[in-house]
Protein backbone atom coordinates (compact mmCIF):
# COMPACT_ATOMS: atom_id res chain seq x y z
CA UNK A 1 0.00 0.00 0.00
CA UNK A 2 3.02 2.31 1.04
CA UNK A 3 4.45 1.68 -2.63
CA UNK A 4 0.78 2.24 -4.19
CA UNK A 5 0.79 5.98 -2.31
CA UNK A 6 4.21 6.69 -2.99
CA UNK A 7 3.85 5.41 -7.05
CA UNK A 8 0.90 7.72 -7.04
CA UNK A 9 2.45 10.85 -5.75
CA UNK A 10 5.48 10.59 -7.47
CA UNK A 11 3.49 10.21 -10.37
CA UNK A 12 1.43 13.35 -9.86
CA UNK A 13 5.16 15.10 -8.97
CA UNK A 14 6.22 14.35 -12.48
CA UNK A 15 3.17 15.24 -13.58
CA UNK A 16 3.18 19.12 -12.05
CA UNK A 17 6.95 19.74 -12.96
CA UNK A 18 6.55 18.30 -16.53
CA UNK A 19 3.43 20.67 -16.58
CA UNK A 20 5.25 23.41 -15.43
CA UNK A 21 8.28 23.43 -17.53
CA UNK A 22 5.98 22.99 -20.45
CA UNK A 23 4.21 26.16 -19.31
CA UNK A 24 7.31 27.97 -18.93
CA UNK A 25 8.29 26.94 -22.18
CA UNK A 26 5.26 28.25 -23.78
CA UNK A 27 5.13 31.66 -21.76
CA UNK A 28 8.77 31.71 -22.90
CA UNK A 29 8.36 31.13 -26.92
CA UNK A 30 5.38 33.67 -26.26
CA UNK A 31 7.56 36.14 -25.10
CA UNK A 32 10.05 35.54 -28.00
CA UNK A 33 7.93 35.84 -31.02
CA UNK A 34 6.29 38.95 -28.94
CA UNK A 35 10.24 40.54 -29.42
CA UNK A 36 10.95 39.50 -32.85
CA UNK A 37 6.89 41.17 -33.83
CA UNK A 38 5.58 37.82 -34.27
CA UNK A 39 2.60 38.63 -32.42
CA UNK A 40 0.41 35.89 -33.84
CA UNK A 41 2.82 33.17 -32.30
CA UNK A 42 2.77 34.96 -29.27
CA UNK A 43 -0.81 35.16 -29.08
CA UNK A 44 -1.25 31.59 -29.96
CA UNK A 45 1.08 31.07 -27.05
CA UNK A 46 0.01 33.15 -24.42
CA UNK A 47 -3.87 32.80 -24.76
CA UNK A 48 -3.92 29.20 -23.19
CA UNK A 49 -1.89 30.50 -20.31
CA UNK A 50 -4.28 33.53 -19.72
CA UNK A 51 -7.25 31.22 -20.26
CA UNK A 52 -5.96 29.24 -17.59
CA UNK A 53 -5.07 32.24 -15.10
CA UNK A 54 -1.51 33.05 -15.59
CA UNK A 55 -1.32 36.87 -14.63
CA UNK A 56 1.77 37.76 -17.00
CA UNK A 57 0.04 36.00 -19.66
CA UNK A 58 -2.95 38.48 -19.12
CA UNK A 59 -0.90 41.33 -19.00
CA UNK A 60 0.68 40.39 -21.85
CA UNK A 61 -2.69 39.95 -24.19
CA UNK A 62 -4.17 43.24 -22.39
CA UNK A 63 -0.54 44.54 -23.92
CA UNK A 64 -1.27 43.13 -27.24
CA UNK A 65 -5.23 44.15 -27.88
CA UNK A 66 -4.22 47.79 -26.11
CA UNK A 67 -1.71 48.27 -28.67
CA UNK A 68 -3.60 46.69 -31.58
CA UNK A 69 -0.49 44.65 -32.38
CA UNK A 70 -1.42 41.86 -34.69
CA UNK A 71 -4.72 42.09 -33.63
CA UNK A 72 -7.70 44.88 -34.41
CA UNK A 73 -7.25 47.13 -31.72
CA UNK A 74 -9.75 46.36 -28.44
CA UNK A 75 -10.15 48.34 -25.62
CA UNK A 76 -12.50 46.14 -24.23
CA UNK A 77 -10.52 43.01 -25.13
CA UNK A 78 -7.29 44.95 -23.35
CA UNK A 79 -9.46 45.94 -20.43
CA UNK A 80 -10.96 42.31 -19.65
CA UNK A 81 -7.25 41.12 -19.44
CA UNK A 82 -5.72 43.81 -17.66
CA UNK A 83 -8.67 43.27 -15.14
CA UNK A 84 -7.75 39.80 -15.20
CA UNK A 85 -3.75 40.13 -14.38
CA UNK A 86 -5.04 43.22 -11.85
CA UNK A 87 -6.72 41.14 -9.19
CA UNK A 88 -3.78 39.22 -9.37
CA UNK A 89 -1.72 41.91 -7.75
CA UNK A 90 -0.03 42.25 -11.45
CA UNK A 91 1.41 45.59 -11.04
CA UNK A 92 2.04 46.19 -14.44
CA UNK A 93 -1.60 45.80 -15.36
CA UNK A 94 -2.72 47.82 -12.96
CA UNK A 95 -0.79 50.63 -14.05
CA UNK A 96 -2.14 50.55 -17.58
CA UNK A 97 -5.50 50.11 -16.10
CA UNK A 98 -4.12 53.42 -14.25
CA UNK A 99 -3.91 55.10 -18.10
CA UNK A 100 -6.95 53.76 -19.58
CA UNK A 101 -9.39 55.25 -16.90
CA UNK A 102 -6.67 58.34 -17.19
CA UNK A 103 -7.37 58.95 -20.36
CA UNK A 104 -11.12 57.56 -21.00
CA UNK A 105 -9.52 55.03 -23.94
CA UNK A 106 -12.18 51.84 -23.86
CA UNK A 107 -13.98 53.04 -20.40
CA UNK A 108 -15.14 56.22 -19.60
CA UNK A 109 -13.05 58.41 -18.13
CA UNK A 110 -12.57 58.38 -14.54
CA UNK A 111 -9.88 60.46 -12.73
CA UNK A 112 -10.76 58.68 -9.36
CA UNK A 113 -10.31 55.36 -10.77
CA UNK A 114 -7.14 55.92 -12.84
CA UNK A 115 -5.78 57.39 -8.87
CA UNK A 116 -6.82 53.60 -7.24
CA UNK A 117 -4.68 52.06 -9.55
CA UNK A 118 -2.05 54.42 -9.25
CA UNK A 119 -1.83 54.27 -5.69
CA UNK A 120 -1.36 50.16 -5.85
CA UNK A 121 1.18 50.39 -8.36
CA UNK A 122 2.77 53.59 -6.37
CA UNK A 123 2.73 50.96 -3.10
CA UNK A 124 5.22 48.87 -5.28
CA UNK A 125 7.43 51.42 -5.83
CA UNK A 126 6.07 52.33 -9.50
CA UNK A 127 8.07 55.13 -10.04
CA UNK A 128 5.64 56.42 -13.08
CA UNK A 129 2.35 55.52 -11.10
CA UNK A 130 4.21 57.94 -8.45
CA UNK A 131 4.84 60.58 -10.80
CA UNK A 132 1.11 60.31 -12.33
CA UNK A 133 -0.45 60.83 -8.80
CA UNK A 134 2.15 64.16 -8.19
CA UNK A 135 0.55 65.41 -11.60
CA UNK A 136 -2.79 64.17 -10.58
CA UNK A 137 -2.96 66.06 -7.03
CA UNK A 138 -0.98 68.97 -8.89
CA UNK A 139 -3.99 69.17 -11.23
CA UNK A 140 -7.02 68.29 -8.68
CA UNK A 141 -7.85 65.66 -10.81
CA UNK A 142 -9.91 62.69 -9.02
CA UNK A 143 -8.05 64.00 -5.44
CA UNK A 144 -8.18 67.26 -4.05
CA UNK A 145 -5.53 70.00 -5.48
CA UNK A 146 -3.30 69.86 -3.13
CA UNK A 147 0.70 70.91 -3.90
CA UNK A 148 2.04 69.81 -1.15
CA UNK A 149 1.06 66.36 -1.90
CA UNK A 150 2.36 66.57 -5.71
CA UNK A 151 5.26 67.94 -4.84
CA UNK A 152 5.87 64.65 -2.42
CA UNK A 153 4.75 62.15 -5.01
CA UNK A 154 7.15 64.02 -7.52
CA UNK A 155 10.28 64.43 -4.74
CA UNK A 156 9.34 60.33 -4.23
CA UNK A 157 9.04 59.40 -8.38
CA UNK A 158 12.04 61.30 -8.36
CA UNK A 159 13.94 59.11 -5.78
CA UNK A 160 13.36 56.38 -7.53
CA UNK A 161 13.86 57.13 -10.99
CA UNK A 162 11.99 58.76 -12.79
CA UNK A 163 13.15 61.40 -14.83
CA UNK A 164 10.37 63.98 -14.43
CA UNK A 165 10.04 63.70 -10.63
CA UNK A 166 12.97 66.47 -9.92
CA UNK A 167 11.70 68.85 -12.78
CA UNK A 168 7.85 68.65 -11.82
CA UNK A 169 8.88 68.67 -8.17
CA UNK A 170 11.08 72.14 -8.90
CA UNK A 171 8.13 74.05 -10.96
CA UNK A 172 5.41 73.04 -8.46
CA UNK A 173 7.71 74.42 -5.60
CA UNK A 174 7.53 77.88 -7.02
CA UNK A 175 3.73 78.42 -5.91
CA UNK A 176 4.67 77.02 -2.58
CA UNK A 177 5.64 78.56 1.14
CA UNK A 178 8.91 77.83 2.39
CA UNK A 179 6.74 75.73 5.26
CA UNK A 180 4.76 73.64 2.46
CA UNK A 181 7.80 72.41 1.18
CA UNK A 182 9.18 71.51 4.25
CA UNK A 183 6.27 69.13 5.10
CA UNK A 184 6.26 67.83 1.72
CA UNK A 185 10.02 67.08 2.03
CA UNK A 186 8.80 65.63 5.25
CA UNK A 187 6.26 63.44 3.84
CA UNK A 188 8.36 62.32 0.98
CA UNK A 189 10.83 61.07 3.39
CA UNK A 190 8.32 58.95 5.47
CA UNK A 191 7.16 57.76 1.99
CA UNK A 192 10.11 56.46 1.33
CA UNK A 193 11.45 54.95 4.54
CA UNK A 194 7.60 53.29 4.74
CA UNK A 195 9.42 51.55 1.80
CA UNK A 196 6.16 53.65 -0.34
CA UNK A 197 3.27 51.58 1.92
CA UNK A 198 0.62 53.82 3.08
CA UNK A 199 1.38 57.34 1.63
Amino acid sequence: MKHAIKSVVLGLLLLLTNGSIAYAQDFKKGSEAYKKKDYATALREWRPLAAQGDADAQYNLGLIYDNGQGVTQDFAEALKWYRLSAAQGNGSAQYHLGLMYLSGEGVTQDYQEAAHWFRLVAALGGADAQYNLGVMYGNGDGVIKDNVYAHMWFNVAASNGNTGGAQSRDSIAKSMTAADISKAQDLARACVQKNFKGC
